[in-house]
């Protein structure tokens, strides 16, 4: 038996070789199937000058070249066409000519994005807070209005009783119209609120975010609302000219303002320039309409 593993002692095919060894050293041009004596095929080169390297491909730019000064070999003409006949060669960089691009740059609406199961209330009404941009994120497609609109009825009720003037006038004023007073109250700020969220999306839609308007106008109303229930539950208690009233409105505002913009930037994928811009008009009509009125 011959030692290729074969009775009758002829050649074998050889994988790593790409042409068939013949039995007794005989050419192998002589046997059908057989590559050509010399070099296998795969080291001649694709198109006449180059310097093909392994699989048929040029060498890469840069490599052992002998042939060369330096025996480096530089990016050459034919390499760039050869790259760009060649889209799919498996061999090319991103940066080639003709080689795929796999890098992928996001941008806002261009992928998928991966929120969370909705929160129940009390997680999501502390997370806001304790965590705001891991519950930004996975309340981003949940709409909350539930929460929203609870949340409103009642700064709307402490927002009546922690003013001094309006306090003052419920408080002396018959029940009926104590309780319009206060229903108005959370009735208009309700209303307020979602008018206010409405503007910040659409600001934020307008500046290139992809944010759904559920979420994004229901977790401004919570922002804008609970941010500022610090102070009225102190107004409860001192007058609104009171200096730490004063600086505790100032600071809640500004906390406000690093939830919102936190809010718009995750929700809407946004950089932090376009979020605070889109956060800009609600924080402005809050301070206006709310902080100023108060605290001056």
């Amino acid at each position: 038996m011959a030692g290729n593993g074969y009775d009758n002692g002829e050649g074998a095919a050889d994988p790593r070789r790409g042409w068939a060894a013949a039995p007794g050293g005989q050419n192998a041009q002589q046997y059908p199937g057989a590559g050509p004596v010399g070099e296998p095929e795969y080291f001649t080169a694709p198109h006449p000058g180059y310097d093909p390297g392994p699989f048929g491909a040029p060498a890469a730019p840069g490599a052992y070249d002998p042939d060369q000064p330096g025996h480096t070999r530089a990016f050459t003409v034919e390499d760039e066409q050869y790259y760009a006949a060649a889209p799919d060669y498996p061999g090319a960089a991103p940066d080639h000519p003709g080689g795929q691009d796999n890098v992928a740059v996001y941008r806002a609406g261009g992928a998928p994005h991966q929120s969370g199961p909705r929160l129940p209330w009390k997680a999501l009404l502390t997370g806001i807070y304790r965590a705001p941009s891991a519950t930004f994120d996975r309340m981003r497609d949940h709409q909350v209005w539930l929460p929203a609109l609870t949340v409103s009825l009642a700064y709307g009720v402490l927002a009546v009783l922690g003013i001094g003037l309006t306090r003052d006038e419920v408080v002396n004023s018959t029940f009926t119209v104590a309780l319009t007073a206060i229903a108005g109250a959370a009735v208009g700020f309700t209303l307020a609120g979602v008018m206010l969220g409405a503007v910040t999306y659409g600001l934020a839609r307008q500046l290139g975010g992809d944010g759904p308007w559920q979420s994004t106008v229901g977790l401004a109303v919570i922002i804008g609302w609970t941010s500022d229930v610090p102070r009225l539950l102190l107004a409860l208690f001192l007058p609104t000219d009171n200096l730490v009233v004063q600086v505790l409105g100032w600071a809640t505002w500004l906390v406000c303002a690093a939830l919102l913009t936190t809010m718009v930037r995750r929700v809407h994928d946004l950089p932090w320039g376009k979020a605070a811009g889109a956060a800009a008009l609600q924080l402005l009509a809050l301070l206006v309409l709310i902080k100023l009125p108060t605290l001056g």
